[in-house]
Formats: structure tokens, C-alpha cells, sequence
């Protein structure tokens, strides 16, 4: 029970006190709406299991693996998707804000015969309120790809492995290791599942100003964090 309540605990403030964490999936939750607890899910089922992979490998073959290497191109390349993610999420908001204008021609045959055109403009984000259903799932692909590649970066998160190794017997190291998975999957589904909540009682109650400026400050966190990330890694 101790290995277990500590990694649990250990987990929890590892994945809240990472900016980069929320960062990546922030922009992903809210696009998500109600289903952002999957993307939550995804990320932390993809951190574990990178973090996983490199801690086992670190115990396998000890002092062979160039952590170090493999730690500084993996936060470049987190950087890179902090990018790209947050730079996705911005041209998507501007392009559901900005006025898209639809032109359909309608003819009358009676009483006379007359074309005219219908002018109108979706430009306020409840407009797009409708399910995509492809979209939550690239999302969550997404989501399960960046968690692997946080998984491998850092020595933060190898840190939170190495407490296993210290641990006096088998199986509290394994609860350790359990423990610490487990609050990874369920602190990023919680903080997710709030941010998918917010965004989707906002378009229910149009406020749709509100949405804008949270879906764009989600969209701008990422780029500037994906930024320090990589100035910071060399």
C-alpha cells in the first residue's frame, strides 16, 4: 500500500507541476468537447508506456543507454509538437471565428418565375456544435503519440522511476510502478474532463466570445511552450 499511495501521489504532482503536460493536451481537450476525457486517457496511457520503455531499458542495460542523448531530442521533438499542435489549434479557431460567407441561388416558379440569392455566415463558434466523429479520434491519436514521446523525455520523468529501484523488495516496487501509472491515466483524464467541460457548456450557452479567447489561449500556451522547450534543450 505504500508503494502503491506514493507513486499514485508521486504521479500526480509530476503530471500537474509539467507545463508542457497541459500544454499538449489542453488544445486537444477543448476541441474534444465531451469527449475529452479520452484524449486525457490517451495521453496518460502513452506517458506510462514510454516512460515504461525507457525506465525498463535503463535497468536492462544500466550504463549502455546514452539517456542523456535520447532525453534532449526527446524534448525538441515535444517542443516541436507543442508547435505544432498549438499552431493547429489557432488556425482552427481563427478559420471557425472569421466570416464564412455561403451564396445559394433559390428559384420561385410561382407566381412568376424569379432567381434570386441567399446570403448567410457561420461565424460564431456554437454554429459548429455538431460531433465529428473523426475528430476526437485524431485527437486522441495525437494525444497517445505525444504522452509516449513525454514519456521519453526528461530526466524528470526517469526520476520518477528511479525511487522503484531503492525500494526494498519486488513486489512494492511494482506496486510503486503501478501506482505511479495509474495517477498519471487518472490525473490527465480529471484535469482534461474539466477543460472539455468548460468548453462544452460555453457553446451550449453560446457564449461564444468565451470560447474564442479559451480555445485561442489554449492554442497560444502550446506554441510558446513548445518554444522554451526547445531553446531550452540545448
Amino acid at each position: 500500500m505504500v508503494g502503491l499511495i506514493t507513486g499514485i501521489v508521486a504521479s500526480m504532482a509530476h503530471v500537474i507541476t509539467g507545463p508542457d503536460h497541459l500544454a499538449a493536451v489542453t488544445p486537444l481537450a477543448i476541441d474534444s468537447r465531451n469527449k475529452s476525457w479520452i484524449i486525457g486517457l490517451s495521453w496518460g496511457i502513452g506517458h506510462t508506456t514510454g516512460m515504461m520503455i525507457i525506465g525498463c531499458l535503463f535497468i536492462l542495460v544500466k550504463g549502455l543507454l546514452p539517456v542523456e542523448r535520447i532525453s534532449a531530442h526527446s524534448e525538441i521533438l515535444v517542443g516541436i509538437m507543442l508547435i505544432a499542435i498549438g499552431m493547429w489549434a489557432i488556425l482552427r479557431v481563427l478559420k471557425i471565428k472569421s466570416p464564412d460567407h455561403h451564396v445559394h441561388p433559390h428559384v420561385h416558379t410561382q407566381p412568376k418565375f424569379l432567381v434570386h440569392i441567399h446570403r448567410h455566415s457561420h461565424h460564431d463558434l456554437e454554429g459548429h456544435l455538431h460531433e465529428h466523429k473523426k475528430n476526437y479520434r485524431q485527437n486522441a491519436g495525437t494525444a497517445l503519440l505525444v504522452g509516449i514521446v513525454h514519456g521519453f523525455s526528461g530526466f524528470s520523468h526517469l526520476l520518477a522511476v528511479l525511487p522503484a529501484l531503492a525500494l526494498p523488495t519486488g513486489s512494492v516496487a511494482f506496486f510503486y510502478l503501478a501506482g505511479f501509472g495509474f495517477g498519471t491515466i487518472l490525473t490527465m483524464v480529471i484535469v482534461t474532463l474539466i477543460l472539455g467541460t468548460i468548453a462544452y457548456r460555453s457553446s451550449l450557452q453560446k457564449k461564444s466570445n468565451f470560447l474564442f479567447g479559451f480555445s485561442l489561449c489554449g492554442g497560444i500556451l502550446a506554441v510558446a511552450i513548445g518554444i522554451f522547450w526547445i531553446i531550452r534543450s540545448f
